[in-house]
């Protein structure tokens, strides 16, 4: 992307309603108007084209960006990191094992104590249903509050990394490699994507994935497919925002129990594992109570349940049914591919090979799109700030 490529993507930023975004927190891409999340994705590729021109975007020469990661991560981990650097904060992860969580201090307290200079909190919290959303707006309560009584002097925005319901990070940077793939995101209404569960040999993957592709891919007049075996079924709540989102957008949202049939005609196929809504429920009341040795017994009951339906995979079979037998196929990362990485899962390699690179694409949006989510809230006129940034052309790279 070139300069007037840059300066036409301002303009458009300029046109749009997004000051609600200043000082908010980013949590739930359904709780986020069309033009906010066009706001998002605008910036996000307004960021992207100046590092591309070699132009600094550092709006902060001090700060920090706060990581609490309450889950396993490689992709969201950098992506925080990369995108704090690229506004100009420093990174300090939280490791509740080395801080006085560990000792019983209070939600209000930690969220006050890492506060005092920080610009941004990200939040990854997806293993109990119930609970990492929860946990995510007690902290931004929490420094709500710090900020009111004079204790922080700015209140540091939430960015939710993955929680129990929604994985906004991913989904989005998921839409903005649709928008570019497809030239455009008028090009998406009427397009088939298929979000389907996939065999797994591990247990326990989060729901929030499929949920952030359907709580977010319908509002944009898609025809959105979701599709796993009984007993796989993902959050009513969210079922419903997807329908409401797409009988709004002039799209579709519809749910099947085969796989073939998601498939059949699909432009964009998503196959990716999760765990049962009830298990997962199931598992929060266990934990909640200490009992282990049942969590144990669950996750073997589980892999078990999988094993059930190891025909659910991603074929080349099944990749040749779909949209002129191209369809593009998308996974979050890591993907579980046969032959590769397990004995059988939920792709095929020769699949996962042939779109390797759209993948790695795929990932390449989501630290833009974080340092979008920061730089709106931070930023009360992005535009504006945006066009400084341009005419000052501060080289990134000396």
């Amino acid at each position: 992307m070139d300069r007037i490529g840059i300066e036409e993507l301002i303009r458009e930023l300029s046109t749009l309603d997004y000051q609600k975004m200043y000082n908010n927190d980013f949590l739930l891409t359904w709780e986020k108007s069309n033009d906010e999340i066009a706001a998002t994705f605008t910036v996000a590729e307004i960021l992207r084209g100046m590092r591309e021109q070699n132009i600094s975007s550092r709006v902060f020469d001090s700060g920090l960006g706060v990581s609490l990661f309450r889950d396993n991560s490689t992709r969201t981990r950098f992506s925080f990191t990369s995108a704090c650097n690229l506004l100009g904060l420093e990174v300090q992860d939280l490791d509740e094992g080395k801080s006085q969580i560990a000792h019983g201090e209070t939600v209000r307290e930690t969220a006050n104590m890492i506060s005092f200079m920080a610009d941004v909190i990200g939040i990854r919290d997806d293993m109990y249903i119930g609970k990492g959303n929860t946990y995510m707006r007690n902290v931004a309560a929490s420094v709500q509050a710090g900020h009111d009584e004079g204790v922080l002097e700015q209140r540091p925005t939430l960015v939710n990394l993955q929680c129990d319901i929604d994985h906004p990070t991913q989904s989005m940077a998921d839409m903005l490699h649709l928008i570019n793939y497809f030239g455009g995101v008028e090009n998406l209404a009427g397009k088939k994507i298929a979000m389907s569960w996939a065999y797994s040999p591990s247990y326990g993957k989060p729901l929030s994935v499929p949920q952030g592709v359907i709580g977010l891919m319908t509002r944009f007049g898609m025809d959105v497919l979701l599709a796993h075996p009984k007993g796989y079924e993902v959050m009513g709540d969210v079922e419903e925002v997807a329908a409401r989102q797409a009988a709004e957008s002039g799209g579709s949202f519809s749910k099947t129990n085969s796989m073939a049939e998601a498939f059949a005609g699909a432009d964009i196929v998503y196959p990716k594992s999760w765990a049962p809504f009830a298990a997962m429920e199931q598992r929060t009341e266990l934990y909640g109570n200490g009992d282990f040795d049942s969590i144990k017994s669950l996750e073997q009951e589980l892999l078990a349940q999988n094993k059930n339906h190891m025909d659910w995979t991603c074929t080349e079979e099944l990749m040749a049914t779909t949209h002129n037998g191209s369809a593009l196929y998308m996974h979050c990362l890591p993907a579980d591919i046969t032959g590769v990485s397990c004995e059988h899962g939920e792709v095929e390699a020769s699949v996962f090979d042939r779109y390797r690179v759209p993948q790695y694409k795929e990932a390449s949006y989501k630290p833009y799109i974080i340092a979008a989510m920061i730089f709106l809230s931070k930023m009360k006129n992005s535009a504006d700030v945006l066009q400084k940034l341009l005419a000052e052309n501060r080289s990134r790279v000396l």
